[in-house]
């Protein structure tokens, strides 16, 4: 099972009480770019679920992201934050 399999599957116990985050470090380019879209594609799929929250991706260093359902995001939308 790769990291972020088990990144999911940790996070999916954590949506069912809505709270769901998933912490990205990258070492290059290209795996930070498919890192995010898994994680931003999962947090949709979760989203859909409830159909009350967006997606909040914050950028906490220069190789480092978390993506995150919010309450402070409108359902449907995506919002970067840089927060470094």
């Amino acid at each position: 099972m790769n990291p972020l399999q088990q990144i999911y599957e940790k996070a999916e116990a954590i949506s069912t009480n809505k709270d769901f985050t998933i912490s990205i470090t990258a070492t290059d380019r290209a795996g930070m770019e498919r890192q995010l879209d898994e994680a931003v594609t999962h947090a949709k799929a979760l989203a859909l679920q409830e159909g009350r929250q967006g997606i909040l991706v914050t950028r906490t260093s220069p190789n480092s992201f978390t993506v995150a359902l919010s309450d402070t995001v409108p359902f449907g939308l995506t919002r970067e934050h840089q927060q470094w």
